[in-house]
């Protein structure tokens, strides 16, 4: 969040006072009947077999994210000269697209200030839905600050994608949807960013059931509600930088950190790695596509950041619009991680039969063999010894261990492996 977000932040709590309550979070609810799906809570004991844990499948929102929620019922609470006005909102991701179908749906004009650098599929799936577009130079404070120069001249509205009343309750309805579709849920995960979507569920559970824990999860590469959190005051991060660009916020909003520090039990990290597997596993096991954003509850429940021991637990898979190309990295990263994909260079002598001994060591081993690089240029201590760099596809870690084991028992040397 740039200076500027933070000044605007101050302006709209000292003029337009706190009012979120339980009524807003039930008006939304009804509001949005004409535009958000109610998603489905599902079990996954593929993922989870010694625990009760359920998915909360906002991916599959219209949109394919929660965001949609907080955008249409703030954009349903403007005055008649507000609507007229139209709305105005910067992002690259699920908030341009919320926004766009809210106002659409409405009969509202939008204009999405996104910056230049931001995926074409995003940009064309905010001006699908009906958005007007506006690319800017630079990064997302310049879209943000040419958003409010364009407030500023026209009178439009900004849609803030956190740091709102309104916004928050829309997100809110996802807490009442759990809460009617596993009424003795013991425990939430959500996904944090900027705190907007936190807050909503937090406050609605907990205001209706007290005992309820809600633990927030957020990339480890941008932390920022966790360090504001820790030392009690808001803070801006200098950098974010993580695969869950959708959580990638250097700065909570005022409203946002209040409601987590009242309402929110803890706050924990998972790493681009634990991130990527967690996609995998959410794309083998329960065929659910989640972007990096999306993955991170199920990533902190994988990586027994959460305790799920004896307890009913929903995971919120917040949003699945991810890009095929990331995704195909993605998956590779998760491959690599849990030890599915190997990469072995052993060194060989340079004489027939090498290649045949290797390549039946690894067969009898299980594993399949995807590419084979073999380098005959030999190094400076032995000209006659060249290297065989094989590619497979392996159960695990310890899968690869036992392949090596079981090549270098056989006389061959490792000198390398893409794993380690």
């Amino acid at each position: 969040m740039s200076l500027l977000e933070h000044v605007t932040d101050i302006l709209v709590s000292r003029y337009h006072p706190f009012m979120l309550t339980l009524d807003s979070v039930y008006q939304a609810s009804f509001a949005l009947k004409a535009v958000a799906r109610k998603t489905d809570l599902i079990r996954a004991p593929k993922m989870f077999p010694d625990d009760e844990v359920f998915l909360k499948t906002e991916n599959l929102q219209n949109t394919g994210s929660f965001k949609l929620r907080g955008a249409y019922y703030k954009i349903s609470q403007l005055t008649d000269e507000q609507k007229a006005k139209g709305v105005i909102a910067c992002s690259a991701g699920n908030h341009a697209q919320g926004v766009a179908l809210a106002a659409s749906r409405q009969g509202i004009d939008a204009l999405i200030c996104i910056p230049e650098g931001a995926p074409i599929s995003k940009v064309e799936a905010t001006r699908a839905y009906g958005a007007k577009v506006e690319l800017v130079k630079g990064v997302y404070d310049d879209a943000y600050n040419r958003a409010i120069e364009i407030m500023n001249e026209t009178g439009r509205t900004m849609i803030h994608p956190f740091n709102d009343e309104d916004v928050i309750a829309g997100q809110g309805t996802v807490g009442l949807e759990i809460l009617e579709q596993l009424p003795d849920v013991d425990q939430v995960v959500v996904p944090v960013g900027g705190g907007g979507f936190i807050s909503g569920v937090a406050f609605t559970m907990k205001k209706l059931r007290p005992s309820i824990k809600v633990y927030g999860v957020q990339a480890s590469g941008a932390a920022s509600m966790l360090v504001s959190h820790e030392h009690q005051q808001i803070e801006t991060l200098p950098t974010v930088n993580t695969i869950a660009d959708g959580i990638a916020v250097k700065s909570p909003g005022n409203l946002t950190f209040s409601l987590t520090e009242q309402y929110v039990d803890d706050i924990v990290t998972v790493t681009d790695d634990e991130i990527a597997v967690a996609i995998l596993d959410l794309m083998e096991a329960q065929k659910l596509v989640s972007e990096g954003a999306g993955a991170v509850a199920v990533a902190a429940a994988l990586s027994g950041k959460i305790p799920l021991k004896g307890k009913k637990t929903a995971l919120i898979v917040s949003g699945g619009n991810i890009d095929v190309t990331i995704l195909s990295r993605v998956i590779d990263r998760a491959l690599i991680k849990e030890g599915r994909i190997a990469d072995i260079t052993v060194e060989l002598i340079d004489k027939p039969g090498q290649l045949l001994e290797v390549a039946s060591i690894i067969a009898e081993k299980g594993a399949n063999v995807t590419g084979v690089f073999h380098d005959k240029n030999g190094n400076e201590a032995n000209i006659n010894n060249c290297t065989l760099r094989v590619k497979m596809e392996t159960r695990d870690r310890s899968h690869i261990d036992e392949i090596k084991k079981a090549l270098s028992e056989a006389g061959f040397k490792i000198v390398g492996t893409g794993n380690d």
